[in-house]
C-alpha cells in the first residue's frame, strides 16, 4: 500500500498555461499543483508513444520516480480525420519546434487551406494518468472535445490550436470563450472529471479502493 497521498500534485509539464487550466479544474480539492518548473534539473521525459496515453503513462511514471512524488502525466493534442488523424501526438510539435504555437497554427491552416468546409471537423483528445511516488499507474482518464476548425484564428485565450477550435453550439473559439466555460466543455476538463473521485479517494488515504 502507497504511503498516505500529500496535499502536492505535480503536472508533468512545464507549460504554464497547462498547468493554471488544471489548477482551475482541480482546485476545490485542496491540492497543492505544482509544474515541473520548481524541479529545473528534472530530466525531459522523451514522449515517443503511439498514442496519447502511452505518452501520458510514461510522464507520469517516469517522473514521478525520478521526484518521488504524485505526478500527473498528461499528454493532448489535435485529431483532424481529414488529415488521417494528423497533427495527434505531434500536435505541440507539428511545426518542427516544440511549443511553437504559431507555426503549428500555421501548418495546420496551409494543409486544411484546399478542404471544403464540411471536411474541417477535429477533436481535441486529453489523456490523463495519474502515478503514485513509486512510479505505479494509479488510474488513467481519456477526454474528447469535437470542433471544427476555422480558416483564421479568432479570440486570445488559451493556448496551442485554441483560437483556430470552433465550438459550433457556441459558434466560438475556444479562444474566444470564458475559462468557466471552456472547462466545463474542454477535453482536459473531461478526463480529469474522470479523475476526481481517484484523487479524493487517495486524499483520504483509501488507497484499497483506487485501481485502473
Amino acid at each position: 500500500m502507497d504511503i498516505e497521498m500529500a496535499a502536492l500534485l505535480v503536472v508533468g509539464s512545464r507549460n504554464l498555461k497547462k498547468r493554471q487550466e488544471i489548477v482551475e479544474i482541480l482546485g476545490d480539492l485542496g491540492l497543492e499543483i505544482r509544474d515541473l518548473s520548481g524541479w529545473p534539473d528534472v530530466p525531459e521525459v522523451i514522449e515517443d508513444g503511439a498514442t496519447f496515453e502511452e505518452n501520458a503513462r510514461k510522464k507520469a511514471s517516469e517522473l514521478a520516480r525520478h521526484l518521488h512524488q504524485w505526478v500527473l502525466g498528461e499528454d493532448s493534442g489535435l485529431v483532424v480525420p481529414a488529415l488521417n488523424g494528423r497533427p495527434g501526438v505531434y500536435s505541440a510539435r507539428y511545426a518542427g519546434k516544440q511549443g511553437d504555437d504559431a507555426a503549428n497554427n500555421a501548418r495546420l491552416l496551409a494543409e486544411l487551406a484546399p478542404l471544403p468546409d464540411d471536411r474541417r471537423a477535429a477533436y481535441y483528445v486529453c489523456a490523463a494518468a495519474l502515478a503514485s511516488p513509486h512510479g505505479e499507474i494509479k488510474t488513467i482518464a481519456e477526454g474528447r472535445c469535437h470542433g471544427t476548425i476555422i480558416k483564421e484564428a479568432r479570440g486570445q485565450g488559451g493556448f496551442g490550436y485554441d483560437p483556430l477550435f470552433l465550438i459550433p453550439e457556441y459558434q466560438r473559439t475556444f479562444g474566444e470563450l470564458s475559462a468557466r466555460v471552456k472547462h466545463a466543455l474542454s477535453h482536459r476538463a473531461r478526463a480529469l472529471a474522470k479523475l476526481r473521485g481517484t484523487l479524493r479517494q487517495l486524499l483520504s488515504g483509501d488507497h484499497e479502493a483506487v485501481a485502473i
